[in-house]
């Protein structure tokens, strides 16, 4: 998280609770553990008397407390019984602080609050803590006190690899709502094949406006036809980090999660690692031998840039970063093929042509508008004929996903923005490749408006109407109840944990009193942290996350080397589409003797065999070879649309019986506070394997 809105972050928590509230109900499954991370970047300001947490922390507290009510609320009238909420905990660490949360239904949540000044901040840095965090540290805590118990060594190594195996990582953005059927499908596709690393659904973007639109039909047929081929041919080169599932065993294997931490020195690697985290990451995974796969009935839904300036710096970003890291795995291709049995020569080959046409997209729309400039008399022409066959190929694709089919409405927008999105967007990629700024959330708004106050009133609104055994006067005694003992308990910290608190610096400890005040209706207790874990936290900071503090010669070092690196780029980018654009007119220029003769045919079915118009060879060749890629990623769309209804099949066969008739209850309630859009099927799965233990990481 960072600069969420109130409505994106009670997204987010409302999809935690609901995988809170999933609990396998059966002897055989009842051990599998749920843990949510959340990674709360930049969360505090200066204020006069040290630092304290942002407006954007103290909103999410107050989601929590919300969402948090609502679900006990719902369980207090299933149970007849009213609980109070529990007191829960705040913590200083040497990375800023934490809340902890016992939610509901007993599994732990933790807000890890990070300062900038304390701690590295930006994505990447975050998707390192928690991968440190969990894998190297919570997941080895209990392996090292067996060993010191004097259990085998032998044994506990095994334990340790299996448990490592049966440890997955969802990773999400602050503003992705989800189901628990969309986790636990990828659950069961990582169970089901140990070589595949990691696994992504369907994201769909949500909105309002007509960037949003034109991003529904991209991201639509982005997933239907081009992951769908990925997928079947070799690997999905990305998996999004809005909603991935990771095995710890991958990213805890040699050169994943150590080159992960490598720090960008020089230009390229500003772009591919800082600016395409996921991709780079994905490529580790790949260069590793790991599978990375896409699940289409796994759905989930994320916001999307809703302004053209927004959206474009969003794929300034992703655009550069992309290619990079495409070049970087193609270069390695030949010993990739050979460590990862998923690519084969061929689909590096696909890969190829597929960087091939979208370096020469630019020239390609500049010539298919030039020769609709034309007046030509018919309509079938190359360019006319490839222009309908991609529309059909389009409708075919989207009446093979009926849920999704009404998304060919946006389809007209899409096609009238093509030479917006593959002309001037690639331009604008390139030109301004030297930028690294997010280019997102930059400034960010004021997360509490009048319309998230009038939601507000609708969360209390529903809870009083729909929860009979709740009344408005008992909830008013018991915020009034809430207040009076934050103000007359102080919690006491045992003498034995008191040494602990010894690495704390004062100005930083005035946040944690500041957020006591602020969560008066959901009393957070002062806790303090283990010395061991103080210590990890410490050598990470000191290894791998320390601020960066660079200099003023070594920053203009680095945006000169930026500019370097996007004046090398740009030209040989431009110098490509010049290429092509004159062998294109000069062929068009010497006429007859190098064109191919096409006749004319009319719409009525008739042709001319003396009217006839000239193709360029090269021209053709290009047009043939979109098409062939358009074949063969509907080809691969076909196949694995058979394979997720196998999958999808086999998913709701394995369904706990008992959760079928479990309460919609708490839908019916969240519903007037957040309407998502159409989800997947609502369905829990029954694990193949007990020992399961699944982490979702904001």
């Amino acid at each position: 998280m960072w600069h969420e809105t109130y409505d994106e972050m009670m997204k987010i928590i409302i999809s935690m609770f609901r995988l809170d509230k999933y609990r396998p109900k059966t002897k055989e499954h009842s051990d599998v553990e749920f843990e949510f991370h959340i990674y709360f970047d930049d969360a505090f300001k200066d204020v006069d008397n040290g630092r304290h947490a942002n407006e954007y922390a103290e909103t999410l507290v107050d989601v929590i407390k919300e969402v948090y009510t609502i679900f006990m609320e719902e369980d207090q009238c299933t149970f007849k019984q009213k609980a109070a909420l529990p007191r829960q905990k705040i913590i200083n660490t040497p990375y800023g602080g934490r809340l902890e949360y016992t939610l509901p239904k007993g599994n732990l949540m933790m807000v890890h609050l990070k300062d900038k000044t304390l701690i590295r901040h930006k994505k990447r840095w975050s998707q390192i803590m928690y991968l440190y965090y969990i894998l190297g540290w919570r997941l080895n805590r209990q392996y090292f006190k067996k060993l010191k118990a004097g259990e085998e060594l032998d044994y506990l190594d095994e334990k340790l690899k299996k448990d490592s195996e049966n440890t997955y990582i969802l990773a999400l953005d602050g503003d992705t709502d989800f189901q628990p059927s969309a986790v636990m499908l990828l659950i069961d596709r990582l169970k089901l094949y140990p070589e595949v690393g990691a696994a992504c659904g369907r994201i769909h973007p949500t909105g309002t406006g007509p960037m949003v639109w034109y991003q529904k039909f991209e991201y639509a047929v982005g997933h239907w036809l081009q992951k769908t081929a990925e997928h079947v041919f070799g690997c999905v080169l990305c998996s999004p980090g809005c909603f991935s599932l990771f095995r710890g065993a991958a990213l805890m294997d040699d050169n994943v999660m150590k080159r992960y931490t490598t720090k960008a020195s020089e230009a390229s690697q500003y772009v591919q690692y800082d600016q395409g985290e996921d991709r780079w990451l994905c490529t580790l995974l790949l260069q590793q031998g790991w599978r990375v796969e896409y699940n289409a009935a796994s759905d989930a839904y994320t916001n999307a840039p809703q302004d053209f300036k927004e959206f474009y710096n969003q794929r300034r970003r992703w655009g550069p970063s992309t290619m990079a890291n495409t070049i970087d795995l193609l270069g390695s291709g030949g010993l990739t093929s050979q460590r990862n049995s998923s690519i084969s020569k061929l689909y590096i080959l696909y890969q190829i042509i597929s960087m091939a046409a979208s370096i020469l997209g630019p020239a390609t729309i500049c010539l298919m508008i030039s020769g609709d400039l034309v007046k030509q008399k018919t309509f079938l022409t190359p360019s006319g004929l490839f222009l309908i066959g991609m529309v059909v190929l389009y409708i075919i694709t989207a009446a093979l996903h009926p849920q999704e089919f009404s998304l060919v409405i946006y389809g007209l927008l899409y096609f009238l923005c093509i030479p917006s999105g593959y002309l001037l967007l690639a331009i604008y990629s390139i030109v301004n490749m030297n930028n690294v700024t997010w280019g997102t959330r930059e400034t960010g708004s004021q997360t509490k408006t009048t319309a998230v106050d009038t939601i507000k009133k609708k969360v209390m609104n529903a809870t009083c109407c729909k929860c009979p055994c709740l009344k408005s006067e008992d909830l008013s005694e018991k915020i009034l109840q809430s207040e009076e003992i934050t103000k007359t308990e102080k919690p006491q910290i045992p003498l034995e944990t008191q040494r602990e608190h010894e690495f704390q610096l004062s100005p930083h400890q005035t946040w944690i009193e500041h957020l006591q005040m602020k969560s008066y209706e959901f009393p957070l207790g002062e806790s303090a942290l283990p010395l061991d874990e103080i210590d990890f936290w410490k050598e990470l900071q000191k290894k791998y996350l320390e601020p960066l503090k660079e200099n003023k010669e070594q920053q203009e070092k680095i945006a000169d080397d930026l500019r370097e690196l996007r004046n090398k780029v740009t030209f040989v980018f431009f110098f490509c589409n010049a290429l092509w654009l004159v062998a294109t007119f000069f062929l068009q220029a010497i006429g007859d003797s190098v064109s191919i003769k096409v006749p004319k045919i009319y719409p009525n079915g008739t042709y001319d065999p003396t009217e006839v118009f000239s193709v360029d060879p090269i021209a053709l060749m290009f047009l043939l070879g979109f098409a062939v890629l358009l074949l063969m990623q509907f080809v691969g769309m076909l196949y694995h649309r058979i394979y997720t209804l196998i999958h999808f099949v086999a998913y709701v066969d394995t369904e706990i019986k008992s959760y079928r008739k479990q309460s919609h209850r708490s839908h019916q309630i969240l519903d007037s506070i957040h309407q998502p859009e159409t989800y997947g099927p609502d369905t829990a799965l029954c694990f193949k394997n007990p020992s399961v233990r699944a982490i979702t990481s904001v």
